[in-house]
């Protein structure tokens, strides 16, 4: 019995200048019937090229980059646009979306007061944005929005600046049309620099930041499908990600998780990735989606035959099958057998702990959390 339980719970359990520039046509709403939409995950390269005294992106794309960025979103028409580095050139990057896109609040950018700034603890400098914005077009609707810091990042004036700004991750629950509910997070991992060391502090900042969006993840898991979405900075090959969050949401037993790159441009294989990546996530017995194509846009995303940022646009349609659900099973499941807890290693524990605890009652497991 012991061992059936164990398995259960494994396997089963700037405006006017860009119209100057660009006439473009007004992105369609999604067609009402359609059972699929795309989404972008995209950073825009929008730091500033100096912050104080160092040189930090003074090749990006600057004001008249980021006009060419929004003209090139808008013609791609996707359903949805995840942005990361969306910092000093936000109204550029805008420009031609407001006519056919809603989106979130901007956090600001990296603008320097020199007479608020502390010269003698720059150290403790931290600028409170964190570049992340999404738009979704006008007809999808936004019922909430999340905005989530990491609680562990790693360099200051070094390893990439990462801890001059506040990143983190962004959380959409979005109708993209009737009867169709999903949850999207957009985030914004530490980059690995091996100027100063071999990055290792930098992996390991990343896996804490895995970590914290995984249970945050299970926390808030329901009967709509999550995309995880972003700037990542990891490769499956040079961070956990694999054990840390796909296959440990998957031993929960429940859901089922999936990258749309791997699975649709690769050939299912996890090697040979990408920093960007589109991560959707299937709750058992709830409502699903399915990816149907995934591009890493290195041809379309250039002007005179250079990129037009640093990193290119990861694009992956979806279809949402339109098919009612019973959704998650409860933790009372239908028997008189007693329940009984496991944390979510698989380690038995004599009552439900404060959080999320596996609970299984006869050959049935969930997940509940405990407030």
């Amino acid at each position: 019995m012991k061992t059936n339980i164990i398995r259960n719970i494994f396997r089963v359990s700037i405006a006017s200048v860009a119209t100057l520039l660009f006439v473009m046509p007004v992105a369609a709403s999604t067609t009402e019937g359609d059972n699929t939409f795309k989404i972008m995950t995209i950073n825009v390269d929008g730091l500033p090229a100096k912050i104080l005294l160092f040189d930090v992106n003074a090749d990006g794309p600057q004001m008249g980059g980021s006009i060419k960025i929004s003209d090139y979103i808008e013609r791609q028409a996707c359903d949805i646009v995840c942005m990361q580095e969306n910092f000093n050139y936000s109204e550029a990057v805008g420009a031609l979306l407001d006519r056919g896109y809603d989106h979130d609040e901007w956090s600001g950018g990296l603008f320097m007061d020199n007479s608020k700034i502390d010269w003698l603890h720059l150290q403790n400098l931290k600028f409170p944005c964190d570049g992340l914005t999404t738009y979704w077009k006008k007809g999808i609707g936004c019922q909430t929005s999340e905005r989530v810091a990491w609680e562990e990042n790693f360099g200051k004036f070094s390893h990439c600046f990462d801890d001059i700004i506040t990143k983190g991750f962004r959380r959409y629950e979005l109708t993209v049309r009737e009867g169709q509910d999903i949850v999207v997070y957009d985030l914004h991992m530490d980059a690995t620099d091996t100027k100063f060391a071999d990055g290792s502090r930098d992996s390991l900042a990343r896996v804490a930041q895995w970590t914290q969006l995984r249970e945050h993840v299970l926390a808030n898991l329901d009967q709509r499908p999550v995309i995880v979405v972003g700037d990542m900075n990891s490769t499956y090959k040079g961070d956990p990600v694999r054990t840390i969050f796909l296959n440990a949401i998957e031993q929960t037993g429940l859901a089922s998780v999936g990258d749309a790159w791997v699975e649709k441009a690769n050939g299912g294989e996890f090697d040979g990735d990408n920093l960007d990546k589109i991560i959707y996530i299937n709750p058992v017995g709830g409502k699903k989606v399915t990816p149907q194509s995934c591009v890493l846009d290195t041809e379309g995303y250039t002007y005179d035959e250079k990129p037009l940022g640093d990193h290119y646009p990861l694009i992956a349609t979806f279809a949402y099958p339109d098919s009612s659900t019973t959704g998650l099973r409860s933790a009372e499941a239908d028997t008189n057998a007693p329940a009984e807890y496991y944390d979510l290693g698989g380690r038995r524990q004599p009552t439900a702990r404060k959080g999320l605890n596996i609970v299984s009652k006869g050959n049935e497991s969930t997940v509940k959390k405990v407030n």
